[in-house]
Parts: C-alpha cells; sequence; structure tokens
C-alpha cells in the first residue's frame, strides 16, 4: 500500500506501489530489466524493509509478524537459484530438513527433474559442488523448484524461475505449476509472457512504477505496452524477428 522504496540513498527502485492479492490470485509481474520487479517480490517475506508505505498480509502489516513464522508462509524460487555442496537430496530438503525421501521424490517428480536424478549413477544420492557433478542452469532452476514446492507455502513467488528452462520443459513445468498455484496465493515474476498469460491480474511495471494492470486478454485490448511486448515475443516465436531486432 503505496510502497517507494530505494537501496541505501539511492533513488527510488519503487515509486508508490499499490497492489491488492486476494488469496487464491495468480499476479503475473512484468515489465522491462531494471524495472524492479524482483525488489517488489523481496519485500513480501521482508528481505528489505519498507521505508513509505506498508507490506501487509491478512490486514497485518509484515513489520509486526515474526520473521520465521512469516518465512514459513513464502515460497520463493528466484531467477538464479543457490545449491549447496551435498547430495541433491539434500538440496531438495533444504525446503524442509524433516521431509521424507518420498516427499522428496514427490516434488522432483512434480518439478520435472526426477527423471534426470535417476539417470545419475547415484541418483537422489549424487554430489555437487565443489568436487561434485556440475549441473546446467535448466537442472538447477528444476531442483529449487521441487525445494520450493517441498516447503508447501501459503504464498509462493516465482522470480523468472523458467527462463532458463527450453520452451518445451517449460510447457511441462508451467502445466504443473498451473496446478499448484490453484490453492495459493502466487506471484509470477516473468520475462517470457507466456508464463502470466493466465493469471489473474497482471502488473506491468516501468521504472518502478505501475503503468497498466489487466488480465491477458485486457491488456491486449489496451493496446499498450504490455500488447507491444506480447507481439514482439509471438514474432520471436515464429522467426519472424530476431532478438537483437527488439
Amino acid at each position: 500500500d503505496g510502497v517507494t522504496f530505494g537501496y541505501s540513498d539511492q533513488s527510488p527502485v519503487l515509486k508508490n506501489i499499490t497492489l491488492d492479492a486476494r488469496p487464491g490470485m495468480n499476479i503475473g509481474i512484468v515489465g522491462p530489466s531494471g524495472s524492479g520487479k524482483t525488489t517488489l517480490a523481496k519485500l513480501i517475506p521482508r528481505l528489505y524493509d519498507v521505508k513509505t508505505g506498508a507490506v501487509s498480509i491478512d490486514g497485518v502489516d509484515v513489520k509486526d509478524l515474526q520473521l520465521m513464522s512469516l518465512r514459513d508462509q513464502v515460497g520463493m524460487v528466484p531467477q538464479e537459484s543457490t545449491l549447496f555442496t551435498g547430495t541433491i537430496a539434500d538440496n531438495i530438503r533444504y525446503g524442509r530438513l524433516v521431509a521424507s525421501d518420498e516427499e522428496v521424490v514427490a516434488v522432483a517428480q512434480m518439478a520435472n527433474v526426477h527423471d534426470f536424478i535417476m539417470s545419475l549413477e547415484d541418483g537422489y544420492e549424487t554430489r555437487f559442488g565443489e568436487q561434485g557433478m556440475k549441473l546446467s542452469g535448466g537442472q538447477k532452476q528444476r531442483i529449487a523448484i521441487a525445494r520450493a514446492l517441498l516447503t508447501d507455502p501459503t504464498i509462493l513467488i516465482l522470480d523468472d524461475c523458467t527462463s532458463a528452462l527450453d520452451s518445451k520443459t517449460e510447457a511441462k513445468i508451467q502445466a504443473t505449476l498451473n496446478d499448484l498455484m490453484k490453492d495459493r496465493t502466487s506471484f509470477i515474476i516473468a520475462h517470457r509472457l507466456s508464463s502470466v498469460i493466465h493469471c489473474d491480474i497482471i502488473y506491468v511495471l516501468v521504472d518502478g512504477a505501475i503503468i497498466e494492470s489487466g488480465n491477458h486478454e485486457a491488456l491486449l485490448e489496451q493496446g499498450g505496452l504490455y500488447s507491444r511486448m506480447y507481439a514482439r515475443q509471438y514474432r520471436m516465436e515464429m522467426g519472424d524477428v530476431g532478438e537483437g531486432q527488439v
């Protein structure tokens, strides 16, 4: 509600942001690079505190909630996920340390990474980091998605988390995520607009301010930035325009 936020003494990254996310809604957040999308998401679990305005959950300012209690309710998959030295199972279980092996396997299947894990000689006990194996960006993201799903969060934040995946894998995971988001309040930050077209409402950020909002169809009808972004991406997928021309 009326959130303006900047890092240290820098110019505001977010300017007078007001938005309302009802329980169970899927909220898309899109816009050019550097528009403040990730910063906005980080305010929800209090990775940063706002100076002006407020972030509230169920009418309670997040500053008045115990930090551990708040973050227990929030699952976040960042654009670049951090994996730790250890086994694949350990890294997934980091989302909930008491999870059983069966629960770890179940979320890996949801994240479309189980078959890859089972193709490895040591399966879920495969180690990576330092002297362990190296994973591709897409494989890391799928493990990070599995980790977030294991927390069974009330609020789910997906920060462009399918950007490292090929289109086929992204489509498979997106179908799973759409099912999982039905009973959660979800924030989907994306450059690929295919990730947000089914959202209940989409906010378009430019230079830290919301300039458009509505569902996919309404935003196309407005003929503004969202509509132009969608048209460019559609042409790129059809092969009619090169990435350097966008």
